[in-house]
């Protein structure tokens, strides 16, 4: 667990002071945390002793080691294949085939406890509003996930747009967003500043919303998100894995596909008939080609 889990595991047990500065805390994550104590207790109105109580109450020695835990998860957020490899060691043996793929099945088991029903028919039920633009990207690799989830919602609704790979163009988009639109972004450890720039500018200036999709130790872009999810990454390899990612991509589909499935399943057949025109194809006798 990370501390900003920690802290929200805790808030039932919280005094109305500490339920302040918990929040404080979760607002601007994990930054409000490493500031000087009494720069934190001036910003929340929260007494230094206050807060080394409750500090002490996530289990932590004092609030140096509170920070220390801080620093330690913005350490994980940035390591690198090489970093990894190096605590990993050579991950391959006799059987690394089954070995990995049941860890990658450990982590999709994880899901139920990294999103809830409730959040996932939340973020669907912004995809499939048709009343809503929705605009996607992703880092340098995730954004792999990113052109994923688009392509099939193109297929299900109108109204989907992928940010260009030049961040040069990403204004004329960004001016194209309205209040009730949605970005969804991808952004996993190794974080992309011109991702969190980009949340910034959609939540402040273009008032839109923003689903962030990152790790436990969050995307710096989660500052500016409305809906953020964290998905487990690590394998015990050099590299981190996209697997409880695509599964929640595949899930977000069907369940954004079945809100309207008559909707979804007209504009699916007009898709296909236009492509097999497209292509130079007979259309079926029995489809409506329009």
């Amino acid at each position: 667990m990370t501390v900003q889990d920690d802290v929200r595991a805790n808030l039932t047990r919280l005094t109305a002071g500490q339920i302040k500065l918990a929040n404080a805390l979760l607002a601007d994550y994990p930054f409000a945390g490493l500031q000087p104590i009494q720069q934190l207790a001036d910003a929340t109105g929260v007494s230094p002793p206050s807060i080394s109580r409750f500090v002490s109450r996530l289990g932590f020695a004092g609030f140096g080691d509170f920070q220390n835990a801080l620093i330690g998860e913005l350490r994980e957020g940035s390591r690198s294949p090489r970093d990894l490899h190096a605590l990993a060691g050579d991950g391959r043996g006799a059987c690394f085939l089954h070995s990995y793929t049941q860890r990658a099945a450990d982590l999709v088991r994880q899901l139920p406890q990294t999103i809830t029903q409730q959040q996932l028919d939340s973020v669907a039920a912004l995809l499939g509003d048709p009343a809503r633009n929705i605009y996607v990207r992703g880092g340098r690799i995730s954004d792999t996930l990113a052109r994923f989830l688009s392509v099939h919602l193109r297929q299900i609704r109108p109204g989907i747009h992928h940010l260009a790979d030049d961040p040069e163009l990403w204004p004329d988009t960004a001016l194209q967003m309205r209040r009730r639109d949605v970005a969804v972004l991808f952004d996993f450890r190794r974080y992309q500043p011109s991702l969190e720039r980009l949340a910034a500018a959609i939540s402040q200036q273009r008032r839109a919303q923003v689903v962030l999709i990152t790790d436990k130790w969050q995307s710096p872009a989660a500052r500016h998100s409305s809906h953020v999810i964290a998905l487990p990454i690590e394998i015990g390899t050099a590299w981190d894995t996209g697997a409880a990612a695509l599964a929640l991509i595949e899930a977000l589909v069907v369940t954004v596909s079945e809100q309207n499935w008559h909707s979804t399943e007209q504009r699916i057949k007009d898709w296909d008939a236009l492509r097999a025109r497209l292509e130079g194809k007979s259309t079926p006798k029995n489809e409506d080609s329009r």
